[in-house]
């Protein structure tokens, strides 16, 4: 492979949500003194949510405003329409304040030692550039759906990262845990890497844990995956 950038699914590959969503979920629950699986109360407002950007062409939102409007939705759902506004911003605050997978940090400033690192991501500006200062993520570039307008994983995303970054596709290798999201970029040409977390959804376990046979490199973590790139 002649790769010249990697680019990085973000939300759920390079962040741990379901423990950030959940401890939040977990600490309003207990203040009201209501127990619940907040395990399985996370991974649906995580399905909603996703529910509502992926595939989105010009939308008049981003993705904090779908975390906004599935969480109503998600609380409604569970019976718990006792969480106050005050609840709601704690939780939906949460999503700004993450944290990186422990592999992370340590791998990227690697990987950057020898090749442009740029978060490709369905999240806002905004979210990535609070979550990658708290985790002291240096980017070469982050690169959200929202500044192009088209969301993953429609061609056009893929396609608009390559013309900005100026390679071919297939210069460009994408990294992330999510089939959608690698075949995608495959289809336009991409090189792909399959990151595997498994523990992305917590106890439940991720929904699409085997990588697609087509990928290019699959790997256990990041340090494995900095590993074969220094070679």
């Amino acid at each position: 492979m002649k790769i010249k950038a990697l680019t990085f699914d973000t939300g759920g590959t390079i962040l741990d949500w379901h423990s950030g969503i959940f401890s939040a979920f977990q600490r309003i629950g207990e203040r009201h003194r209501i127990a619940l699986d907040w395990h399985a109360v996370t991974n649906d407002y995580r399905r909603l949510a996703m529910k509502g950007i992926v595939g989105q062409v010009q939308p008049a939102f981003n993705m904090d405003d779908v975390h906004r409007t599935a969480l109503d939705e998600v609380l409604s759902r569970h019976g718990l329409d006792a969480f106050t506004a005050q609840d709601r911003r704690h939780i939906f605050h949460a999503w700004h304040t993450l944290s990186a997978w422990p592999d992370f940090p340590a791998a990227l400033a690697q990987i950057r030692e020898k090749l442009p690192a740029i978060s490709f991501t369905m999240l806002p500006l905004a979210l990535v550039l609070h979550v990658s200062r708290q985790n002291k993520l240096d980017w070469d570039a982050v690169i959200s759906c929202e500044m192009i307008g088209t969301y993953k994983p429609h061609a056009q995303a893929y396609l608009k990262v390559a013309q900005w970054l100026d390679l071919d596709p297939a210069e460009i290798l994408m990294a992330a845990c999510h089939n959608f999201d690698l075949n995608a970029a495959r289809a336009c040409g991409f090189k792909t890497a399959f990151v595997r977390r498994p523990d992305e959804w917590g106890p439940e376990g991720p929904p699409d844990p085997t990588p697609h046979p087509d990928c290019d490199i699959v790997v256990d973590d990041f340090y494995a995956l900095a590993d074969r790139l220094a070679h």
